[in-house]
């Protein structure tokens, strides 16, 4: 257990960030599902328009330090390309 204050107030701020990184993930999952539900029901507008938004949240969650940059390039590189297969099949 923390004895020192600023020990005590590292373990405040430390459950701040933990709770705000765990909504932004949340939310990210929330927007990569979306585009997954259009995909599976055949919707290429949908999924055109999901994956927009998703690439946003995507970027943002990397610039507020919850994703990796290759990680948050690698999802939307590969959300992009199963969007782009469904024009070809």
């Amino acid at each position: 257990m923390a004895n020192t204050s600023s020990a005590k107030k590292m373990i405040r701020k430390i459950a701040r960030r933990t709770a705000l990184n765990r909504a932004r993930r949340t939310r990210v999952r929330t927007y990569v599902k979306k585009i997954d539900l259009a995909i599976a029901a055949g919707n290429q507008d949908e999924a055109r328009a999901a994956l927009r938004t998703a690439e946003s949240e995507l970027m943002k969650a990397v610039s507020k330090g919850v994703l990796h940059r290759n990680a948050g390039a690698r999802k939307v590189s590969r959300l992009s390309a199963r969007v782009k297969s469904m024009a070809v099949s």
